[in-house]
């Protein structure tokens, strides 16, 4: 048995150190110049940290986004449009989403629509286009209020503003 243990340990030290060189060797073919070996191990060493610390267990285990449904749409695409300086924000493209329970008092959502830039003036003429010129991301805060679920428009943050071609 002993036999047995000692031949899978001493297998298991071969491959590490196999492994090892290899990655050394790859280093030095790639860059041309010597290996920081103590560099290389620390950095194996907080990596393989990171994936076996407990917090970060959540970002591994990737759930998807619970959809959810809004009553005040509205308000919170004047705030996204305000927020973001776009003309317009489309109510009906807005998706919103979290990631928490929604059944918790408080909880984030993620909010993206489809934003409009101002319409181009050209010789004189000014041309309305109806296609999106902007994807707009925000959070907020959601909660249970009287009349169904509401995001609190002073709690809307921006987050990107992507460019559409």
């Amino acid at each position: 048995m002993a036999n047995k243990i000692l031949r899978i340990v001493l297998i298991i030290v071969l491959f590490i150190v196999f492994f090892e060189l290899g990655l050394f060797s790859s280093y030095t073919i790639v860059t041309a110049e010597a290996p920081n070996v103590q560099g290389l191990i620390d950095m194996q060493v907080s990596k393989i940290q990171e994936m076996l610390n407990p917090e970060k267990v959540n970002d591994v285990l990737i759930k998807d986004p619970t959809p959810v449904n809004i009553s005040n749409k509205k308000e919170v695409a004047l705030k996204m449009e305000n927020l973001s300086k776009v003309d317009g924000v489309n109510v009906d493209s807005m998706n919103i989403t979290t990631y928490e329970d929604t059944e918790n008092k408080n909880f984030t959502v993620n909010i993206e629509a489809l934003g409009y830039a101002s319409p181009n003036s050209t010789s004189g003429q000014i041309v309305i286009s109806q296609n999106p010129s902007f994807k707009v991301i925000a959070t907020g805060q959601a909660s249970y209020k009287e009349n169904g679920l509401r995001v609190d428009e002073n709690t809307v943050t921006i987050n990107s503003v992507l460019k559409l071609y």
